[in-house]
């Protein structure tokens, strides 16, 4: 066994106190470059965000943790009672290779187990090619693909559309 098969892997609910990382993470240009919003983000900014998104109670904010360390961020967006929700993510910079699969499954338990969701929705710029081969290592299928959808103050791009249904979902053990 391995020790990454030791991990222990958690989702929970992001608090006031996890700001200062997330906003961390968020701001890292290595995580910014594949944004839609592209800008760094100030405290003053992340922290409304923070106050507006945890009053919505469609949006679930995520931490995941890997042995009790925070190690990546999610975004669970219910689209009101449909059971289909849009999410959104990133792991820490400086996260071992391998945390953003188990960020993944980690998630998508959540999702179908937790929330109870039918069907997760995801998006990814047209150049970001480890995001687009993230979902479909995942299960998520093509669902369609938004021609110059996204500026980003000099070029447009294509954003691909992707979907995962909790009947096609299959954990990896």
């Amino acid at each position: 066994m391995s020790d990454s098969q030791l991990d222990i892997l958690a989702m929970r609910v992001m608090t006031p106190n996890d700001l200062d990382a997330v906003l961390g993470w968020r701001n890292h240009p290595d995580i910014r470059r594949y944004m839609y919003t592209q800008h760094e983000i100030t405290l003053i900014e992340h922290r409304a965000w923070f106050d507006r998104a945890t009053q919505d109670p469609h949006k679930n904010l995520l931490m995941f943790e890997v042995n009790g360390i925070a190690k990546g961020f999610v975004n669970i967006s219910e689209k009101a009672t449909s059971g289909v929700a849009d999410w959104g993510f990133y792991i820490a910079p400086e996260a071992a290779k391998g945390t953003g699969r188990k960020l993944g499954q980690t998630a998508l338990y959540y999702a179908f187990h937790t929330l109870g969701l039918h069907k997760v929705c995801g998006q990814a710029l047209a150049f970001n090619e480890r995001s687009i081969k993230f979902h479909r290592n995942l299960g998520f299928q093509q669902e369609g693909v938004l021609r110059d959808q996204y500026y980003d103050g000099k070029n447009y791009h294509a954003v691909i559309c992707f979907g995962l249904l909790s009947t096609e979902w299959q954990p990896k053990t």
